[in-house]
């Protein structure tokens, strides 16, 4: 349970960091952004495997890159889902889902080296 909640603050904070820096996301609030990270964390856990499942003729054909497709879909969704939550348009999603990674990344790694 510990592992989920700092897992979701790490995400919470990446998400409030990515809507700060890219033009065209948006986050009402904090307690928003803790929403965000648990339905996006939903969405990659049940939704992402079977998008990417059906689609891997095209992520084959396009040598892994159709992936960064369906990372925009899931941000899209997930915008659709929370309420106070916006993105405007594809590249906005796309910008969001690379810093979110980058962030959580960075974040975590500077956890794990003061273990």
């Amino acid at each position: 349970m510990a592992k989920f909640l700092s897992k979701t603050l790490i995400s919470s904070v990446a998400v409030l960091i990515a809507a700060f820096v890219i033009r065209g996301v948006s986050v009402d609030s904090t307690l928003t952004a803790v929403i965000v990270a648990v339905v996006l964390g939903l969405l990659n856990s049940f939704v992402k495997p079977i998008l990417v499942i059906l689609t891997i003729p095209f992520t084959v054909f396009t040598l892994g890159l159709f992936l960064l497709v369906i990372n925009i879909i899931i941000v899209k969704l997930a915008s659709e889902i929370v309420h106070g939550f916006r993105v405007d348009g594809w590249f906005p999603a796309l910008l969001f889902s690379l810093v979110v990674s980058l962030v959580t990344s960075f974040i975590e790694g500077l956890i794990k080296s003061q273990e």
